[in-house]
Parts: structure tokens; C-alpha cells; sequence
């Protein structure tokens, strides 16, 4: 009987210590990961991004603009057949204006879909202090992504939305997400790839190519911490009624 409680006591440490080793390799991948893409002292000096970029919609060429404020707003433009539509997010509402389909006036967005989107507030991505985040990571062994071996790391964010990420082996940068997303009252799978990255003057490495549900995104330039007004991300009280 000794022996036994011997063998259970030998399993129960065994199995922490696999744990503790399990949670310190997806935190070393994750350090290793923002040293490639520059450190965190040159992210977290990041507190708004401008974009310029443009989508390839059945070979039309739709200028995009996105304007992020950490943890403030994000607001996307985007532009076609001579008409401008926009969505705005923010840390307490969101809005989208959609001309195209006739839309007459933006439309407040449905609290899950305003919920699932306000992680991209975060200019400076969501692995930088994940853990005073409220996120906690989980290692996943490796992968093959499309040739390349990956390591796989799932992070559960402080609203309980899970996104798993894949870190090139090699290099470290993440190059693959698949999150669970709700899209006309039901949950599906979405993959967002990332490639062409480039180091920007701030010292960061940023993915210039990214692709997903919407099709593919080419970003054309990123500029660091310029001036936004603070009413850049307000919706008129009169065109919300």
C-alpha cells in the first residue's frame, strides 16, 4: 500500500511538472516571438497606428485606410464605386456604415460582434504583458502550415475568446490565426494569414500582407504614434437615431 501511494505521489509530481514545463515553453515562444518583431521596449511605445492599404475584390482594387488608438478606437474605410463606408470600434460601442448595399445611416453593432472585435483595439498586439491583459496562453505542440513547421500557441483573452497562433519554427513570427467567430447567429472557424514582413523605421517588424474571410489585404504603409483627433472615432448623436 505504500508503495502505491509512492507510485501516485511519483505520477501527481511528474504530471505538475509537465505542466509547469508546458506553460514555460509557450512563454518562451512567445518572448522569443516579440524579440523578432523587434522587442517589446519598441512595441510598447506604440500608441496609435495609421494605415494605408488596399483589397482585391473580384479584381477591383478597394482602398482601405485603418486607424488604430490603443485601447481607445479603430476605424476602418474603405472605398467603392465612388461611395465611402467605414466601421468604428471603440472600448465601449461600435458602428458600421455600409452604403453600398443602401445603407441610409450607420448602424450600432450587435453587442457580440462589438465584443469580439474590441481586442483589435490593441495597437500593440495582444502578446505584449498578455498576462496583465487578462490572456493566458497554452503550448500546442507544432504544426505544419503549409510547409512550414510551426509552433502552436492558444491564447484565451480576458472576454474568453480563444485564438490559436502559429509561430514559424525558424523565425518566430506568427504567420497563421484560427479563432471561433459568430457570423449570422452561428459560430465559425476563421484563419487570418500574415506574411511580407518588413522592419519599419520604429524598429518593429509588421506584416505587410494579411488575408482572411475578407480576402487579401496589402498594406501599403504604416505610420507610428501621429496625431488623431479625439473625435475621430464619435458617431453623430443626430445620425444615430
Amino acid at each position: 500500500m505504500k508503495q502505491f501511494k509512492f507510485a501516485l505521489l511519483a505520477i501527481a509530481i511528474t504530471a505538475s511538472g509537465f505542466i509547469t514545463a508546458t506553460a514555460q515553453t509557450a512563454d518562451e515562444i512567445i518572448q522569443k516571438h516579440i524579440t523578432a518583431i523587434g522587442g517589446v521596449d519598441n512595441w510598447k511605445k506604440i500608441n496609435s497606428l495609421k494605415m494605408t492599404a488596399s483589397a482585391n475584390a473580384q479584381g477591383v482594387e478597394i482602398p482601405i485606410n485603418i486607424t488604430v488608438l490603443n485601447g481607445k478606437g479603430m476605424k476602418v474605410e474603405y472605398t467603392f464605386s465612388g461611395m465611402t463606408g467605414w466601421s468604428i470600434i471603440t472600448d465601449k460601442a461600435g458602428w458600421n456604415y455600409s452604403p453600398f448595399g443602401g445603407q441610409a445611416k450607420p448602424e450600432a453593432l450587435p453587442e457580440e460582434s462589438l465584443k469580439q472585435s474590441q481586442d483589435q483595439l490593441d495597437a500593440q498586439g495582444p502578446l505584449i504583458d498578455y498576462k496583465s491583459k487578462g490572456s493566458t496562453v497554452t503550448f500546442l505542440g507544432k504544426d505544419d502550415v503549409e510547409g512550414t513547421e510551426c509552433f502552436k500557441v492558444k491564447i484565451v483573452y480576458k472576454t474568453g475568446k480563444e485564438e490559436t497562433m502559429y509561430f514559424d519554427a525558424a523565425n518566430y513570427y506568427h504567420i497563421r490565426s484560427v479563432s471561433k467567430v459568430k457570423a449570422d447567429g452561428k459560430e465559425v472557424e476563421a484563419t487570418q494569414n500574415f506574411g511580407d514582413f518588413q522592419k519599419l523605421p520604429e524598429g518593429i517588424v509588421y506584416a505587410m500582407s494579411q488575408d482572411g474571410m475578407g480576402g487579401q489585404m496589402k498594406i501599403k504603409s504604416v505610420e507610428i504614434n501621429k496625431p488623431i483627433p479625439d473625435d475621430f472615432f464619435t458617431v453623430k448623436d443626430e445620425v444615430k437615431k
